[in-house]
């Protein structure tokens, strides 16, 4: 086998997003255009010959393609093995464990998370580093850079390898080993929860379902929550990974995962329902006749992680990114932990955890996940669940009213305005950043401003600063508003608005969401324009 050098020329706008490489895939067909950020990344890097790279993706439309260009492009590039999941699978938080537990110097994992998918939907390429976490700011800026030089890539001239198969085989010198994807996550998840209890559970007649989405976490579901843990079987729904996942949109949020939500809200609804997102890192959580928000779900697990045996020993602290609610932070400070508030983007939780300055860590947009990786892990979410209800056998109605009872209720929401027109939101998120100096206490109705900014991070473990993370409005009585452009999108800009009410009254905890909000929704388009800007009525999704 030879080692080739391809010319080619550079594309201008392989700028990675909060997860990496976000397009369509039609984008990334383009001749050379995979080749090329691949190859950027490899640049990038230092010191990797020989050493081990884990790739897998989540099944989307074309992950296989892309998994035999990087191996390939592996081998010419140096390194010594590639882990790969068989069929080309791997979850986002199943390649996070397979990186750390053989020491590899890095992964590349194939997936735009919660994105549609077919020939027409979307594809994602992300570099994570050796802690299993995805790559620092430091290193997507170097691989930006080299995008926008690149002139040849390495690749070797080799035939695919036969993902289906599991084993050992040589490609130019490098050794590419296929293995089952599901079988080191799955021990994992054994160490750190009581699978006795949660079978106990399972078979005393409590009902469970988990709608995979036709997406990656099926066939891990299935082998855990069906056959390691005695689910009865169908309780794992969708469970096999389509290219297109099926024709739906594999975000768990109550639009897209709509049926589920009905199925819980019915006469006879399981006990316990759950969803899972296109690679496997977002979780939605819903019992009986109760949606849990993610912010909720957050500080729930955070209060009870203590029955799980992998956290039986306690927290080290709580993370949380800034959009996320303050319902962790209360339970921080009854626990007397440390709560750290960072931007959104797993890869600023990988510091804290690997300084041992947290355990827990939660996004707002149905992320949870701990220490055990570095990403969010979606079926962690679920099992930690399952694992606080096998011990204290109460509904997760009661769970969360007695955590609302405890700490308090903090109502929340976020308002999505996708595929809006990306002149108007960057002029939109302008206008407000023009604002801030003078909107210090402003008043509209009951509510009075009482500080107006733009986030900025300061991480305590390496001490980089991170600006412009999301436009806060702080209100005198405690409730917020966030402006947020996200970076997960692949068409227009998606203008994200959390709003958010502490109420400790518990005879106020049964509040509709959206009425509790109402005057924080009002004052959010009154003073960024939402509607006069974008054209839009209403948000595309309100979860």
């Amino acid at each position: 086998m030879t080692i080739k050098t391809v010319q080619t020329t550079p594309f201008s706008d392989q700028k990675p997003g909060t997860s990496g490489l976000r397009k369509k895939v039609t984008v990334f067909q383009q001749k050379n255009y995979a080749e090329n950020f691949l190859q950027s990344i490899f640049d990038s890097l230092e010191g990797f010959a020989g050493e081990t790279l884990v790739i897998g993706g989540d099944g989307r439309f074309y992950n296989r393609e892309v998994i035999q260009l990087a191996i390939r492009m592996a081998a010419a590039n140096g390194f010594g093995r590639v882990l790969v999941g068989r069929g080309g699978i791997l979850s986002t938080p199943a390649a996070s464990h397979l990186i750390r537990k053989n020491k590899a110097f890095g992964g590349i994992v194939l997936s735009a998370s919660h994105n549609p998918g077919g020939p027409d939907g979307d594809f994602g390429i992300k570099y994570n580093i050796g802690n299993g976490g995805p790559a620092p700011e430091k290193i997507t800026e170097a691989i930006f850079a080299r995008s926008r030089t690149i002139d040849s890539y390495r690749i070797a001239d080799a035939p695919d390898v036969n993902l289906d198969a599991e084993g050992s085989r040589e490609v130019a010198g490098m050794t590419v080993t296929v293995i089952d994807p599901v079988a080191d996550y799955a021990e994992l998840m054994e160490e750190l929860f009581d699978f006795d209890a949660i079978r106990a559970l399972l078979s005393g007649g409590f009902r469970i379902v988990f709608d995979a989405m036709s997406a990656v976490t099926g066939p891990y579901a299935k082998e855990i929550l069906e056959n390691r843990l005695g689910a009865a079987k169908g309780s794992v729904l969708n469970f096999m990974p389509l290219p297109d996942f099926g024709g739906h949109h594999p975000d768990p949020n109550l639009v897209h995962a709509h049926a589920l939500y009905e199925t819980m809200m019915g006469d006879d609804a399981p006990d316990f329902g759950a969803a899972s997102d296109g690679d496997g890192d977002r979780n939605l959580i819903i019992g009986k006749g109760i949606f849990v928000t993610p912010s909720d779900s957050l500080a729930m697990l955070a209060a009870n992680a203590h029955l799980a045996p992998g956290y039986s020993k306690g927290l080290a602290g709580i993370a949380r990114s800034m959009p996320t609610s303050g319902a962790a932070d209360r339970v921080a400070e009854k626990m007397g932990i440390a709560i750290y508030e960072t931007p959104t983007g797993w890869k600023f939780f990988g510091n804290l955890l690997d300084a041992g300055l947290a355990t827990i860590c939660g996004e707002e947009s149905a992320g949870t996940g701990s220490s055990h990786v570095r990403e969010k892990d979606g079926l962690w979410a679920v099992l930690l669940w399952l694992n606080i209800l096998a011990m204290r056998r109460e509904s997760v109605k009661d769970i969360a009213r007695q955590h609302w009872a405890t700490y308090g209720r903090n109502y929340y929401s976020r308002h999505d305005y996708e595929e809006v027109d990306t002149t108007a939101a960057n002029d939109l998120v302008a206008a407000l950043r023009g604002q801030l100096s003078t909107l210090a206490g402003t008043v509209f109705g009951a509510l009075r401003i009482r500080a107006a900014d733009d986030f900025a991070y300061h991480d305590p473990v390496d001490r980089s600063v991170s600006e412009h993370q999301g436009i806060r409005l702080l209100f005198e009585d405690g409730s917020r508003v966030v402006f947020r452009l996200s970076g997960t999108g692949t068409t227009g800009a998606t203008l994200r608005v959390y709003i958010e009410r502490f109420e400790p009254d518990p005879a106020r905890h049964d509040l509709d969401t959206q009425e509790a909000l109402a005057d924080l929704i009002a004052v959010a388009d009154d003073v960024a324009g939402i509607r006069r800007r974008t054209g839009r009525d209403a948000p595309s999704v309100i979860t």
